[in-house]
């Protein structure tokens, strides 16, 4: 059935290459935080072990959230990891680390270069006429500064 929300067709394709490109980032910071929570060591281990568990309990919601909005605008979700990969704009961590301060500064180094990435989409999203995914990516964008401030704040 053809979806009609009141966007045009070609905006909402436009919308949804956006957040694929969201949701793959996403994915790979959810993978990222949870490799900080099984593999973290220390002193601070159980701490930080909860701490970061509450943060992939968050940016999971997020990514669920983004792939049902791809979804409601008519669109299909990409769901492979290889799809993921190829459409992030984050890298990966390819070395084993154990030490809570190495994971908090790669996991604040891709927090901010998804608020970075929010601040320019939303109001692109806004431009073509898609106000609820506007509303939506800016909400998600507070969600990652105030995730970003609690990383900043454990390295001070």
């Amino acid at each position: 059935m053809k979806t009609n929300l009141g966007i045009p067709d070609k905006a909402r394709a436009q919308i949804a290459v956006l957040l694929a490109k969201l949701l793959a980032d996403e994915y790979i910071l959810l993978t990222k935080t949870r490799n900080a929570h099984w593999n973290v060591e220390g002193p601070d281990f159980h701490a930080m072990h909860g701490f970061f568990e509450n943060q992939y309990e968050q940016i999971d919601e997020s990514v669920d959230e983004v792939a049902e909005r791809i979804r409601a605008l008519g669109h299909g979700a990409p769901g492979s990891l290889a799809q993921m990969l190829k459409q992030t704009r984050l890298k990966e961590i390819t070395q084993h680390m154990t030490r809570s301060s190495d994971f908090i500064e790669v996991l604040l180094e891709d927090h901010e270069s998804i608020i970075r990435s929010l601040r320019e989409d939303a109001p692109k999203c806004a431009k073509l006429g898609d106000d609820g995914t506007n509303d939506f990516l800016v909400g998600l964008m507070e969600a990652h500064e105030k995730m970003a401030w609690m990383l900043r704040a454990s390295l001070a």
